[in-house]
């Protein structure tokens, strides 16, 4: 057991499962010694704010409420502001990944084998969301590939965790769900390699709130080019 660790969780009309994502947060059981909920809401207006405000006092927790909609990067920029732990890492509250999996992230960062760990996803036609939605992801890898000479597997994959006073330095600026890839283009700019390990995980449809679109798709290929140019 070492260190403490901040867990950033960005939410937005997450009503259906912020409270079993904020549950699975704080009782998964994980290689540190203090853990910190981050949680900030980005201007939801389906009840996922007053669902919050109850759980307020919940040990460990901190909330942050956004006065409007500002995206998951500004979220995330938000969460990093509060955060008190050594390492921080990012959770999203829609339950397509399991707090138990940072515990393969957590590793190399604990041992010293690495600096940043991104978790990755494994396809599986029962955990993908859509054949062009998995295609997507290995377009936009492919492209963060050949722009920074890497080789990772999964640059869009929110299980990403390292120190928190190198997340800060990371000058992120993106407001949506480009924050993915920047946080990717800035650790390889900084010099730093990119440790990888396989974790879960489970795709929602539609109906159930995903929100990513082809358009988010043409933004992360504009910031994984702005980011190697700048």
């Amino acid at each position: 057991m070492a260190g403490g660790l901040s867990i950033l969780m960005p939410v937005f009309d997450e009503r259906p499962t912020v409270e079993a994502a904020i549950d699975d947060a704080l009782t998964a059981e994980l290689p540190v010694e203090t853990r910190q909920l981050v949680i900030v809401d980005d201007g939801s207006t389906d009840g996922t704010r007053e669902l919050l405000r109850s759980l307020a006092d919940r040990e460990s927790v901190e909330i942050v409420f956004h006065d409007r909609n500002r995206g998951k990067g500004a979220a995330i920029r938000t969460a990093l502001e509060h955060a008190t732990g050594e390492f921080a890492a990012v959770l999203d509250a829609d339950l397509e990944y399991r707090a138990a999996d940072l515990v393969h992230v957590l590793e190399p960062l604990l041992s010293g084998e690495a600096n940043v760990v991104f978790g990755t996803r494994a396809w599986t036609s029962q955990s993908s969301f859509s054949f062009w939605y998995v295609m997507g992801n290995k377009a936009v890898t492919m492209a963060a590939n050949v722009l920074y000479n890497c080789w990772i597997s999964d640059v869009m994959t929110c299980h990403k965790a390292m120190r928190t006073d190198l997340f800060r330095s990371l000058r992120l600026r993106e407001r949506g769900f480009a924050i993915e890839p920047e946080i990717a283009a800035r650790v390889l700019r900084a010099g730093e390699r990119i440790h990888e390990v396989p974790i879960s995980y489970r795709a929602r449809g539609r109906e159930a709130g995903k929100k990513l679109t082809t358009m988010d798709g043409l933004r992360v290929l504009r910031t994984l080019v702005r980011c190697r140019i700048a």
